[in-house]
This record gives structure tokens, sequence and C-alpha cells, in this order.
């Protein structure tokens, strides 16, 4: 590959969409999957096809258009004139488009979703600008989109680095976790002895209620492609892998196809862009083990070894994958880097707070009207995520809590609603950003109940490998389940608190030691419903036990929880 030819890709793609009138984005992931957008885009492709419209409508499957809660969503762009969004697009509304739409330029009122819902008009989209815009399953689309210019630019005039530089000056973190300072991952590994080094994309995207990177991929692959390729450049690696769950089809067939496509066009593979740079992409997939998210443990399972973790040191970056210098990001992580090369590390850091830069991509789950998945900047408050973009909580209902960070993360209380989100501010509230799920809670959920059922997963999750995580979080389950049939005691709850030090303190990797979060941050926060559960009752009658009676005026928390 070198520049004339993606030249002349743009070139014939630009020729192709300018006898195009409409291009119809049919979101394919999977929300709108499920609610039948493959029937959907059929049902279009076939009125098209009636209505002798082929030549000036182009019909596609997209990544997530983000409005999961609207979903089928069907996307209408039309030359010189924007876009249209159809919510709720069941295979009875597609006569209606067809013929009011796209054969009579006349947008159909009754099922257009506003364009100026918080929703959209909220976000700032740079992770997610090109998914609904683009086809991810053809690479002409995705480079009319812009990507691998930034490849091409790295591999012509800079150095590598000149790309670590630019990666520490923009303020990346790590968006899989504990956000560690990309440039100084980077830059370990680009000094690690050896002439044989790796990358690795971690996309075994396990939390319950995530579904913020396997969107990603599905939506718009090659941007994460391209971006591993850039870090190989910059650390000395010739070979990269992603590592995703088997349980995820959709993203596993768009990353063959991506990845295949990208060879066929020289985009991977030898002396990328006539330079002397080689990198070349393979899939690995995981078996659903959520302990394979701890990158020893997707290491032991990528060299096809059972994934448990190992201690560290020596970490990835000195000895990883085959004892080779590897190196290991996240999806969102590799999909910011050809935009900092694009715009330059500056302009990245000039997004977000002083110590977390650029947006971050959100799977907004649980008690809110709109669901979806949402890419807002760091320092974004709690209260416009939940009541502006989410349009609050269903049917009145207060806010009680919000949980980040699946199983490792905690619960966040209605009197933080105003929390700028950012990796500090969670930490500061017993919290944690993790990759990205975000669960809101109202007032019908009970916090033991919840604690509960992340400690179970955790119990299910757990290699086995170190005694604390194997017994200890058996043991916490147990006695919230004590609690929960309404035979605990004040004892118990310092037991949890015990436990979950222990935990934290003497678990071999993150799993165990994030493990006892949602029940230390319950506790913290919401003591008084342990206490009640001591006394009998659950507050919220979930537990099967008798609730308290009404109280003669709201709570605290639901005055709190008010926008």
């Amino acid at each position: 590959m070198n520049g004339e030819r993606l030249d002349e890709i743009l070139r014939r793609e630009a020729e192709r969409r300018a006898v195009t009138r409409h291009r119809v984005g049919v979101c394919g992931a999977a929300s709108c999957h499920s609610l039948g957008s493959t029937e959907v885009r059929a049902a279009l492709e076939r009125g098209v096809r009636e209505a002798g419209l082929e030549r000036e409508v182009e019909v596609f499957g997209t990544g997530c258009l983000g409005l999961c809660q609207a979903g089928p969503l069907v996307q209408v762009e039309t030359r010189g004139e924007g876009s249209c969004l159809y919510g709720e697009t069941g295979t009875d509304a597609v006569t209606r488009i067809v013929r009011d739409h796209l054969a009579a330029g006349r947008p159909v009122e009754a099922l257009r979703l506003p364009s100026d819902l918080p929703f959209f008009t909220l976000q700032r989209r740079l992770i997610l600008s090109g998914s609904g815009q683009l086809d991810p399953e053809r690479i002409e689309s995705c480079i009319a989109a812009g990507a691998y210019r930034s490849l091409q630019r790295v591999l012509a005039s800079w150095k590598p680095g000149d790309v670590v530089a630019e990666v520490t000056r923009s303020g990346l973190r790590g968006r899989g976790g504990a956000g560690f300072p990309t440039g100084r991952k980077w830059a370990a590994v680009a000094s690690a002895p050896g002439g044989s080094k790796v990358v690795i994309c971690n996309a075994d995207e396990g939390d319950p209620g995530a579904f913020m990177n396997r969107s990603v991929l599905e939506g718009d692959p090659h941007r994460v492609l391209e971006g591993m390729a850039i870090a190989g450049y910059a650390v000395g690696a010739d070979r990269g892998y992603v590592y995703v769950r088997g349980e995820h089809p959709l993203t596993i067939e768009r990353l063959r196809i991506a990845i295949e496509q990208a060879g066929r066009e020289g985009l991977l593979g030898q002396r990328l862009f006539g330079s002397g740079f080689d990198f070349t992409i393979e899939l690995r997939i995981g078996a659903g083990a959520y302990v394979c998210g701890e990158e020893t443990a997707l290491i032991a399972s990528v060299e096809g070894r059972r994934g448990t973790p190992r201690p560290r040191p020596p970490y990835p970056a000195q000895s990883g994958l085959r004892g080779l210098p590897t190196l290991i990001n996240n999806v969102e992580t590799f999909a910011n880097v050809p935009a900092i090369i694009e715009h330059g590390g500056a302009w990245l850091a000039a997004i977000g707070t002083e110590h977390s830069k650029g947006t971050k991509v959100f799977a907004l789950a649980g008690s809110v009207v709109r669901t979806g998945l949402v890419e807002v900047p760091f320092g974004t408050a709690l209260r416009q995520i939940v009541y502006e973009l989410g349009g609050g909580i269903p049917g009145g209902k207060a806010f009680k809590a919000a949980q980040t960070g699946g199983p490792s993360g905690g619960c966040i209380p209605a009197r933080f609603l105003d929390l700028p989100v950012d990796y500090e501010a969670l930490l500061e509230v017993g919290s944690y950003m993790g990759s990205g799920g975000l669960i809101i809670l109202d007032e019908s959920s009970c916090m033991v109940d919840v604690a509960a059922f992340f400690m179970e997963f955790c119990r299910d999750e757990s290699c086995g490998k170190c005694v604390p995580c194997r017994a200890g979080t058996a043991q916490l389950l147990g006695l919230l389940r004590k609690l929960q049939q309404g035979e605990g005691s004040e004892a118990d709850l310092e037991l949890l608190e015990e436990l979950g030090q222990l935990l934290k303190a003497t678990s071999l990797c993150g799993l165990g030691q994030g493990a006892p979060s949602p029940v230390l941050s319950t506790l913290r926060w919401f003591r008084d419903e342990y206490l009640a559960h001591v006394r009998g009752h659950c507050p919220a009658g979930v537990c099967g036990m008798r609730p308290p009676a009404p109280a003669p005026t709201p709570s605290t928390a639901s005055a709190e929880a008010r926008p």
C-alpha cells in the first residue's frame, strides 16, 4: 500500500457516492439486532429494489447508533440535506420510509426522533464519530471517513519516539480500568530490550451491563486496527493480536472482515506505505472467562494455556506473550490514537479535566428513560448524564445510586449526583471507572441485593488460583445471603468489612482485589439498609422480608435524588 492507492480508493468511493442521493444506515448492534433490525434492513433493500431506487439509495448496516432504547434505529442521510434518524422502525414502517422519504423526499415525521434530544446534543463523539456514518464491512467506506491516514502520516515523517511523545502529551490514560498513563506504558515497552515485541488489544469485555468496546469494534473496526499499527510502530512491534470473547459473534465477524480487507489492501502486512515497517494482526477468541480481562491471564489464554493470572513483576512490558515485551491496551485506548496523530496531543489534552483527558464512552443502562451508548468529556456531571442525556428515572421514581466499574466498581449515592465523572472523583467516593459500564438504580432497588448480585458474579468467575479470592468471595456472598434471609447480625456487617479489606489487600489479581468494592461501597453509603436487614426487613421489599412501615415524609435520599 502507498499513498496513491489510498487516494485512489478515496476517489472511487467519492464517485460512487456522487450518484447516491440517500445513504440509509440500519443499526446492526446487539440491541437493535435483537429487536429485528436484520429484518428491517432486508425489507428496506427489497423496497428500494421494487421502487427502482437502487442507483440513488444505498442501504447498509452500521454499528451502534446510540439510543438503544428506541431501536431498531434507521438513519437516512440525504446528500446536501443532512440526516434523519428513525426510531422503533419495524418492518411495517419500511413502506412509508421508502415511499415518502426515499422516493418523494418527505421525511416521515411520525417516526422521526427529535434531533435536539439532549441524548444527542450533549454528547461529544470522538471515538464514536464513525459509528453510524460508515459501513464497517466495507474498507472503502472507512477510508472515506479518514481511516489509515494517521498511519500513513506517521510512517512518512515521524520517528517512533515522536509517536510516544505525542501520546504522552495528550494525557491519554488506559480506558480499560485504573487509567494508567498510556504514554508511560508505551515508553516502557519501547525501551524494553529485545528485537521482537507484541501489541495486544484487550477486547474481553465481560462486565455486566457493559457493551462499549464491542460497539466500537462493530461500528468502526479499522479505527482500532489503525491505532494498533501506530502503537506497533511506536514501540517496535511487528505483530498484534485482538483478544475478543466468543460470546460476541458480530464483533468477531466484523473484525475478521476488517483484518482481511486491510491485509488485502496492504494496510496490514509487509512494508506498509512503502516503509520498512511490517505489522500483522491476528484474532484470538476467548471462552468468556471474566478473569481473562486481567492482562497476565489474557496472555496465558492467547498462548493456549488456562487463563489464570500470575504475580507481577515482571510486567508484560518487560516479559509478556511468550516472554516478549508486550503492550496491552483496551479497545477504546487504541481507538483514540489515530485522532491524536491527526489533531495533536494538545487537542486531546484540552478536553476533559486536569488529570482525565479526552472523552469516555459509557454504556448507560438500568433505570433510566433513554438507555444506550453515550460519549461525553471527562468531568461531565453524573446528574447531567442521568437526567439530561438519560432523560431521568422512569415513572417519576427517585435516583438511588449509579453503579460504575462493573464487579470491581462501587455504587455512588444520590448525594454525589453533581460529581464530575473522572478517574479521581470516582475513586474518592469508593467507586471505579472500569471500562465504562454505568448502571442506574432507582429507589426500588435493594442495595444488599445489588451487592449480592455482583458478589455472586465474582465468586462464579474467580479462577480459584489464590485463596483470598477463591474462598473470600464465597464467604462474602454467604454473609450477604444470610442478611437477605433476615438472619444476619451487626457482627456480620463488621465481618463483611473485614473480609472485604482482606480481599483487597491479598488477592492475586484485579478480580479478587476489586470484588469487595460493591459490598464496601454499599456498606459505606447505604448502611441503614444493611441495618434494616439485620432487624428483619428489606426497605425495598426485594429480599422476601417484610417491608418497613411507610415514612410520613419523603426520605432525604429521595429528596436529594430529584433533579
